[in-house]
């Protein structure tokens, strides 16, 4: 595959109001790894970066001195993705090979994140690499409380950069830290001061690596940071009405948890399952991943889910590791974990092989 036709990894930086996303991007923008990247701006940005841009391409098109691709999202992101990728073909642009978009604070980042993955025209030729998030160490905890969309942000995100650190005291950032990693467990967490940060520990989160094109479905994944539930626990029924009245944070809203099989499971009784969780609580499902044993199939199958969205399924070549059980990584907000394991329980179907007969068919179960 040439480069110009390998998908370009796609980047999302979000971060509530005045949580230094445009101080972190300008720095990042200096950095020698970031020199061949294509940066969007949503036209209500709080901070412009135009000290930085030297000439005008067309339209809303700017190419930065450090050779970088600015444009401003002033339409349909599809739209600005298309233009660049035939102007990049053309030679019209310099050539870059990944993408940063640039959210506003009060942004939610489910529909750019649906845009990457089910959008024809884009998801050919674009992958979203990862989403990171700025929290403010200030003022982050006040935010938590009061906007939901500041708990969005932080709860799917890949990387979270906590700003400002030089403002705050150790025993603030212990606690805002502590109550990131209870909200979203397989993040990893980033100090910044001034937006200056490895730019390499922020990017390349994806599943897939362009670098080595190859998948690290670890780091993706991170299983291991979520408490481990287990399909035949008996847990408590909540109803979600009450469970999001009584709370009084709302990060406490949101659940995270990976759910393992040991056994092979039915592929299909896992998609129906995702299908039906989709069409009953769609905007409460913020992200699932996952690597799936499927019945019959040598290799495992990655499963990436946004909301409403299925991303394209990954078929790897081969087992990241010895654990060849399946995880699903599920991060929900006012749902119960009840319903997520009863609905498994009801769709799913595990392969056991009995061991009595070697020619003995495999056993479904439920």
């Amino acid at each position: 595959m040439s480069a110009m036709s390998a998908l370009t990894p796609v980047t999302l930086l979000t971060g509530y109001l005045g949580s230094g996303k445009t101080t972190l991007l300008n720095q990042l923008l200096l950095a020698p790894e970031l020199k061949d990247t294509a940066v969007l701006i949503n036209e209500y940005g709080e901070v412009a970066i135009d000290h930085l841009l030297v000439r005008s391409v067309s339209g809303n098109i700017s190419v930065l001195a450090n050779g970088c691709v600015c444009c401003s999202v002033s339409g349909e992101l599809v739209s600005v993705l298309r233009d660049l990728y035939f102007k990049r073909a053309s030679g019209e642009i310099p050539y870059f090979s990944r993408v940063i978009i640039e959210t506003t604070g009060l942004a939610d980042p489910a529909p750019i994140m649906h845009t990457l993955i089910e959008m024809p025209l884009v998801a050919a030729r674009y992958q979203l690499s990862g989403v990171i998030s700025t929290v403010d160490t200030t003022h982050g905890a006040a935010q938590l409380d009061a906007h939901i969309e500041a708990v969005k942000q932080a709860a799917v995100a890949d990387r979270i950069v906590l700003t400002k650190v030089d403002l705050a005291s150790a025993a603030e950032i212990s606690r805002l830290k502590t109550r990131l990693a209870l909200l979203n467990p397989g993040a990893t967490i980033v100090e910044s001061v001034m937006g200056n940060v490895d730019a390499a520990a922020l990017f390349d989160t994806g599943l897939y690596q362009p670098t080595n094109k190859t998948h690290d479905v670890r780091t993706w994944l991170n299983a291991e940071a979520y408490r481990q539930v287990r399909p035949t626990q008996v847990l408590p029924r909540l109803s979600i009405s009450s469970a999001a009245t009584n709370r009084g944070r709302h990060d406490e809203r949101i659940k995270a948890f990976c759910v393992r099989y040991d056994e092979p499971i039915e592929w299909d009784s896992l998609i129906n399952v995702l299908e039906m969780m989709q069409s009953l609580r769609g905007a409460q499902l913020l992200r699932v991943k996952g690597i799936v044993n499927v019945a019959g199939a040598l290799t495992p199958r990655v499963i990436h889910v946004v909301e409403h969205t299925i991303y394209p399924v990954a078929n790897l070549a081969a087992w990241p590791d010895s654990d060849k059980s399946t995880r699903l990584v599920f991060i929900v907000r006012d749902l119960d974990e009840a319903f997520i394991l009863d609905s498994l329980k009801t769709f799913i179907q595990r392969v056991v092989f009995s061991t009595n007969a070697a020619n003995s068919p495999p056993i479904l179960v439920s």
